[in-house]
């Protein structure tokens, strides 16, 4: 490496305009050591204890074998802090419960500011379409650890969700159709890969597959 040169820092993104997607997985890729509805309880205790402190917004919260997906906003542009405390709580509660020596978590967590509404349509998606292409379940509406499911079954997740016109009652018939129509391997692809960077971002290759037709101001 030649003298007094360093790579160049990825960009980091802080905005409280905008939503994030976040995730994290368990150390070493392994399961939860807990059966996962003892993982929801816990995580949807501190999801609360993040919205009622941080003033975290939740969007969508999927709880996978593994890992988690959750789509949220941060008013008061407090991301790090609120996701540190849900990340550090959940990790020594998690690893206290099941007796474990190590974290629960392999590292930190993801994050990619989503800044289009399309965007957000992408990431929905892509989230709530996860069990199903685990082969967990069929249908999006089936798999029980997701917001989508609470809602639908107007059941309490245990923290507060906002509003999701998508599945308003004009609009969950489409809704359902339109997630459970699955989308071309490409496409999974390269909605994966942005969900890596620190800002979501599409080439124009992606197909409208993951666009849904409603059309209103989402954030």
């Amino acid at each position: 490496m030649l003298s007094g040169f360093s790579m160049p820092r990825k960009r980091q993104i802080f905005t409280s305009e905008y939503p994030y997607h976040l995730s994290a997985r368990c150390h070493n890729k392994e399961w939860f050591d807990l059966p996962l509805w003892q993982i929801w309880a816990v995580m949807s205790k501190y999801l609360s204890y993040a919205s009622e402190t941080h003033k975290m917004e939740i969007h969508s919260f999927v709880l996978m074998n593994n890992h988690f997906h959750l789509i949220a906003q941060f008013p008061e542009n407090n991301m790090a802090e609120a996701m540190n405390y849900f990340m550090r709580e959940t990790s020594r509660v998690i690893s206290r419960k099941a007796g474990r020596i190590n974290q629960t978590y392999g590292g930190r967590y993801f994050r990619s500011a989503i800044t289009k509404n399309n965007y957000l349509d992408h990431v929905y998606k892509y989230v709530y379409r996860n069990p199903v292409e685990a082969g967990i379940v069929e249908s999006v509406q089936d798999y029980q650890f997701s917001t989508l499911y609470m809602k639908l079954k107007s059941r309490s997740s245990g923290f507060p969700i906002i509003e999701d016109p998508r599945i308003s009652s004009t609009q969950r018939h489409s809704t359902l159709k339109w997630l459970n129509t699955a989308p071309k391997a490409s496409d999974k692809e390269e909605i994966r890969k942005a969900l890596k960077k620190p800002e979501f971002n599409l080439t124009s290759r992606a197909s409208g597959m993951f666009v849904h037709h409603l059309e209103v101001d989402r954030f």
